[in-house]
């Protein structure tokens, strides 16, 4: 069997605080990018925390992307996973890493990219 299921791509990055506290502008990041890639979307949750930071989880029929924020370090962990199904998304998960990276206005601490 030669099937390759998909690009799994983790990371780790820093990032300015204030753009870790709240979920509300990457929920609107989040819907724009995923409209942009012509992903379909099948659920979602964001949660913020007490405090600071937020977690969210959006599902796509063709996976899924996470993160994860710690502003009071200034420190988010992401990852994007979409299937191969029907067609290679390798490089489209790679642009849906980069522009994440670059709306938080991130650097890069870990990547690590697993093909599935």
């Amino acid at each position: 069997m030669n099937y390759k299921p998909g690009l799994h791509i983790l990371g780790e990055f820093s990032a300015p605080a204030d753009l870790l506290l709240q979920s509300r502008l990457c929920k609107f990041f989040f819907d724009d990018l995923i409209a942009l890639h012509q992903l379909n979307k099948v659920g979602e949750v964001y949660h913020d925390f007490d405090g600071g930071g937020f977690t969210a989880v959006v599902c796509l029929t063709e996976s899924h992307l996470s993160i994860h924020t710690w502003p009071e370090f200034g420190l988010t962990t992401f990852d994007v996973f979409l299937s191969n199904y029907q067609k290679d998304n390798s490089e489209k998960a790679r642009e849906l890493f980069r522009a994440t990276i670059a709306f938080f206005e991130g650097s890069i601490i870990r990547q690590q990219e697993v093909v599935r």
